[in-house]
């Protein structure tokens, strides 16, 4: 039903409009009321009207790809909301529901016309809050992360870890492997006495190599052990950026088929109106075809 003067009169945005005007505009608006928990609009719907909150308040928010709820702002008495798809004929950016119960005045486009040539400075406040609004998703997509999980753990990295991870690298190339085979013939060359120079100073059995061979396989094995547990948690990390992945991408199946039904609804919506209109098929007293 139309709202009126009275109504109009509280609502900031109506407050230097004079009772003429006031009276002029609450015959082309509608005064509307919702429950808590009543969706108000949902995301794509089409744009056709914005909404003044006289009283209560109405969250506005967006649902990111992993089901989130980002809320861009809490509109409560005096504030608007809807105006974005009215003004660019887009549909619904971001979706509202009532958190509270709630009293609105809805305009459509023309009673937007009739409020810019009415009252020319309402179109700055209509500029203001889309700004607030871009503003806010500017900030809400600046405090996302944008490097990977992986990036993220790499920063908490120690110093005994990096070495672990270059030991372990290192024990598991050709250049360990021709290293140490190279020491054991020299040294083992020495302490035969096949270099006659060089006097032998650990003979056979080589108890001085195998206590070293010994304590660099303890170390080794211990730098490789911590190398494994980092490459687990990468593992980890790795698994639930796969499931992330695999939820978004079912929400967006899911999302496609509610578009997919509320388009096969508004067609037979559409497709009953037009026989509603259309005159009955070889009924006395019209011209269809028999």
């Amino acid at each position: 039903m139309p709202a009126d003067t009275a109504l109009l009169a509280s609502v900031p945005l109506f407050e230097r409009l004079d009772e003429e005007e006031r009276a002029l505009l609450a015959a082309q608006l509608d005064d509307v009321s919702f429950e808590p928990g009543q969706v108000v609009f949902k995301r794509g719907d089409p744009g056709g009207s914005i909404f003044i909150v006289v009283s209560g308040a109405v969250e506005i928010f967006v649902e990111d790809t992993v089901g989130q709820r980002v809320v861009f702002e809490t509109a409560k008495a005096g504030d608007f909301f809807g105006e974005l798809s009215l003004l660019d004929g887009d549909p619904r950016s971001a979706s509202s529901i009532a958190i509270e119960v709630t009293r609105a005045v809805r305009l459509d486009r023309n009673d937007l016309e009739l409020l810019f040539t009415r009252h020319p400075t309402s179109a700055m406040d209509v500029l203001a809050v889309i700004g607030k609004r871009l503003r806010e998703a500017d900030r809400v997509i600046g405090t996302r992360p944008t490097y990977s999980p992986n990036d993220a753990v790499e920063e908490n990295v120690t110093a005994v870890q990096r070495v672990a991870d270059a030991a372990a690298a290192f024990s598991g190339s050709i250049a360990f492997l021709v290293v140490h085979i190279v020491w054991f013939a020299v040294w083992v060359g020495v302490n035969l006495s096949v270099v006659p120079a060089i006097e032998a100073f650990d003979p056979f059995p080589f108890g001085l190599l195998t206590m070293i061979v010994s304590l660099e396989a303890i170390f080794l094995s211990c730098m490789v052990l911590i190398s494994q547990n980092r490459q687990a948690a990468k593992e980890r990390i790795r698994s639930d950026a796969e499931y992330d992945a695999n939820i978004r991408a079912g929400l967006e199946v899911t999302q496609l088929h509610v578009k997919v039904d509320a388009l096969y609804e508004q067609t037979l919506a559409r497709l009953a109106a037009l026989e509603k209109r259309l005159p009955a098929v070889g009924q006395p007293g019209t011209d269809g075809l028999r």
